[in-house]
């Protein structure tokens, strides 16, 4: 598989999957910066992710989310991306991930993403039920993210031996 820019590992994925947390320990492997997607919104929005989505609403959000995607994905500085669950939802976005960098989707169980989730109060798409939304969310979006150029489940395996997995297919390109 012949890429553009090789130097984008991005990373997708339900939340509770762990992109934030491996693409941290990542940076330290790669010494590669990283940027949050999510995190780079509530900077540039100056406000919560729960703000946008109660004040703006998602549809609002997933524009913000496709402009920061732009922005981080089109600059040529080599960096591991940690995208929201929900930035596979537009078929640009995948667009911009696949044309821009190499793209691994992290999945786990929904029993894992629910133990990994339930107390976070920062995810405006699971106030309510959590266990059923998040059965309901995996069900609704697991094609959404079968264009990855990899996959790998995080439920059984440990930090390290994701980013290994990683690793090993990222320096396989």
């Amino acid at each position: 598989m012949t890429l553009i820019h090789a130097n984008k590992l991005i990373l997708i994925g339900f939340m509770g999957t762990g992109k934030s947390t491996v693409a941290a320990r990542l940076s330290d492997r790669l010494n590669l910066p990283v940027v949050d997607v999510d995190a780079y919104i509530v900077e540039k929005a100056a406000q919560t992710i729960p703000e946008l989505f109660e004040q703006k609403g998602e549809a609002y959000f997933r524009q913000l989310e496709t402009e920061a995607l732009q922005h981080i994905l089109e600059a040529d500085t080599p960096v591991i991306v940690a995208t929201g669950g929900g930035a596979v939802l537009k078929e640009e976005n995948k667009a911009l991930m696949t044309k821009y960098g190499q793209v691994f989707a992290l999945t786990a169980t929904p029993e894992d993403i629910i133990d990994r989730v339930k107390h976070d109060a920062n995810r405006p798409l699971l106030q309510g039920e959590v266990e059923k939304r998040v059965y309901d969310l995996v069900e609704k979006r697991k094609a959404s993210y079968l264009f990855a150029h990899h996959t790998v489940d995080t439920s059984k395996l440990s930090l390290d031996e994701v980013v290994n997995e990683i690793c090993k297919l990222w320096q396989a390109e």
